[in-house]
């Protein structure tokens, strides 16, 4: 079966001067464009190709990587507006349409909207969503657990935070007070879940929670001293702010980190510096 809107693993049938036709099965012959074609390809060849819809609304099949796929949630631009509704750039020849009645408010071009991409239910073509709310699933605690590392795609700003979508399908919020390193809409960060509120909503860390998080920042303190010639000059009494603008990191993760390297005679600790002790 062809999955629309992603990756095919398909066979060719046969070339013509428009291209190379592969095996599409029950939906039968699918073009791929003459400017995919490659001269080592021969007839039963087998391709992993992209299918989606061409202007006239026929199955066509591309080399070219989208910047989404049916399913994903991502951050686009617009190309273009015109009556019916926005047109956004996602990496292929057609762009991605996303009508009136799905925009929150009126998308203009040269602008970013986090928006879902999937299959209209009425129409079966490709169109992407800005109201996302609808296609995110609660999270619960056997989908998530305190420490579990997830990706996150940024969302919009918040009084608390920044809001987040979790693994392309979940609702995620990081407070202000965890954060570094202001975010950008349309950033993907890697992160911790922090806790599963009872709403179904993530609490979310761009630090590591639990042990592991010292452990890693330790060996990144480890490196940035060895790129700065064996010497930073931090100290446990450097402030919080200090801190955070050079490493990121809040000042207990550094001062844990401290610890555990100092335990490991990898570091001596001066009044206003970290040197090695390598």
């Amino acid at each position: 079966m062809i999955r629309l809107g992603d990756y095919n693993h398909l066979r060719i049938i046969r070339f013509t001067d428009h291209g190379a036709y592969l095996d599409g099965g029950n939906v039968g012959e699918i073009l791929m464009p003459k400017k995919y074609v490659r001269q080592e390809m021969r007839p039963n060849d087998e391709v992993d190709v992209f299918v989606y819809l061409d202007q006239e609304e026929r199955l066509v099949a591309t080399m070219e990587t989208p910047l989404a796929r049916v399913g994903d949630f991502a951050c686009l631009e617009v190309a273009w507006v015109n009556a019916y509704g926005a047109f956004l750039n996602w990496g292929l020849m057609k762009d991605l349409f996303v009508p009136f009645r799905e925009q929150k408010r009126e998308m203009e071009q040269g602008r970013s909207y986090i928006v879902h991409v999937h299959i209209d239910e009425e129409t079966h073509r490709i169109v992407g969503s800005a109201k996302v709310e609808r296609y995110l699933t609660p999270a619960t605690p056997s989908t998530h657990h305190r420490g579990q590392d997830i990706e996150v795609l940024v969302w919009q700003k918040t009084p608390l935070g920044f809001k987040v979508i979790v693994d392309n399908a979940y609702t995620g919020l990081i407070y202000d007070n965890q954060i570094y390193d202001v975010p950008h809409t349309g950033d993907r960060l890697t992160g911790s879940v922090v806790k599963v509120r009872p709403d179904g909503k993530l609490d979310i860390s761009l630090q590591r929670i639990g042990k592991g998080r010292f452990e890693d920042f330790a060996e990144v303190l480890l490196e940035e001293l060895r790129n700065a010639g064996g010497e930073l000059p931090f100290s446990d009494k450097s402030t919080p702010e200090e801190i955070a603008q050079r490493f990121s990191v809040s000042k207990k993760t550094f001062k844990k980190a401290l610890g555990t390297l100092y335990k490991q005679h990898k570091i001596l600790l001066k009044e206003e510096k970290i040197c090695l002790n390598e």
